[in-house]
């Protein structure tokens, strides 16, 4: 795909930005993302200078970070000592999910959307303190958004302690409505906990006008950061409800210069933070070539597939993109996985997940920066291909 180099002037072609393979058609981002060159050199250069002078990069510590917590809020919507960086959307979930003190009977409510990882942290967490974890099912494709807040909320009794769901579903690549599911649970006192490891980069997020009091998201997804950058977002309110899962010189440590939230999370002895300080050179990289307008036609892209396989398929179900952004599930006939994944692997070239999801068959679709129309007439061909032999 072609953007503008706003600094230059000039077009370019965002493959060569990226360090992919160029034998590969990959089409399976929502994974585990893909950094951009220029961020990933950015990355090593931090490595470098902590190796080369460990002792002052260490006393550099507190003002790189800040630094780099400060650019990351501006783009989230939010202020810098309202969120701090964790290495997965994982970690900020199990954060968030051990901190919450439970009683027996109490209701964890969620929806038959999330990602498995999410789901085992909250049974786990649950089982520990005799609560229940809930899993709501939402209608795929959903007819309307109302249909998707009606179907959740709909699990909602007077032993519901907290709320919490995907900003954007991992194996079905739904964008829920965060915004009215947030408003009812804080109108009836529900805690809410977002899992939002596929949103940051992908859909505008502005966390503080959304409300929810707990956010956590990855930037090496959609944000095309390195491996190992997310954050953890919680309101100012209820900061002092989360423990930090590791003790260490931030515990219990009044800074003049951060809060108690930041330092207890964020100040857990030796560990490379280059991969934090690199979302800064993330954010100015999408901003020098145009990323709204990048997202633009990434989506459209998607939906052009999602229509296309729909008419090979039969499986006409809602081909209309405003449920889902650059990642999208695409229904399949029911049919062996394992044969069609290793031939879009061995005779295409092609990376993309098939997924089993409550007895379906789904192709989760990414579309980013670097594909173009030929790439996904290309997967077009190959499930053509597989379907018709």
């Amino acid at each position: 795909m072609d953007t503008l180099d706003r600094l230059t002037g000039r077009t370019v072609d965002l493959r060569k930005l990226f360090l992919l393979r160029p034998d590969v058609i990959y089409l399976n981002h929502g994974a585990q993302g893909a950094c951009a060159r220029p961020v990933f050199e950015a990355y090593q250069q931090w490595q470098l200078e902590f190796e080369q002078q460990p002792a002052e990069f260490a006393r550099r510590y507190g003002g790189t970070i800040r630094e780099a917590r400060q650019a990351l809020a501006d783009y989230l919507g939010t202020d810098a000592d309202n969120l701090v960086y964790v290495v997965n959307a994982t970690m900020g979930m199990n954060i968030i999910a051990r901190s919450l003190h439970l009683e027996p009977g109490d209701q964890v409510l969620s929806t038959d959307h999330e990602y498995g990882a999410m789901e085992r942290t909250w049974e786990f967490n649950c089982a520990r303190q005799g609560a229940v974890y809930v899993r709501r099912k939402v209608p795929y494709p959903p007819r309307s958004s109302e249909e998707i807040v009606e179907a959740i909320w709909a699990g909602v009794n007077e032993r519901t302690k907290v709320l919490t769901f995907s900003h954007i579903t991992s194996p079905t690549a739904m964008i829920l409505p965060a915004r009215e599911l947030v408003r009812r649970a804080r109108e009836a006192g529900i805690i809410t906990v977002i899992d939002g490891a596929h949103a940051p980069g992908q859909i505008p997020l502005a966390l503080d006008e959304l409300g929810a009091d707990f956010y956590t998201g990855n930037c090496h997804k959609w944000m095309m950061t390195p491996k190992g950058s997310a954050f953890l977002y919680a309101r100012p309110e209820v900061q002092r409800m989360l423990e930090p899962l590791i003790i260490s010189w931030g515990w219990d440590n009044e800074h003049p210069h951060s809060p108690r939230f930041v330092d207890e999370q964020q100040l857990q002895g030796t560990r490379d933070l280059s991969a934090f300080l690199s979302v800064p050179t993330a954010i100015e990289f999408m901003h020098r070539y145009g990323w709204d307008d990048v997202r633009r036609r990434c989506h459209e892209l998607a939906i052009y597939a999602r229509r296309r396989v729909a008419e090979m398929t039969g499986h006409l179900e809602r081909v209309d993109g405003e449920w889902f952004a650059q990642m999208t599930s695409i229904p399949l006939p029911p049919c062996d996985r394992a044969a069609l994944g290793s031939l879009l692997r061995e005779q295409y070239n092609i990376e993309v997940p098939v997924l089993s999801w409550n007895g379906r068959v789904l192709l989760r679709l990414s579309v980013q920066g670097y594909n173009t129309q030929e790439d996904v007439d290309t997967l077009l061909t190959a499930l053509a291909t597989f379907f018709t032999r």
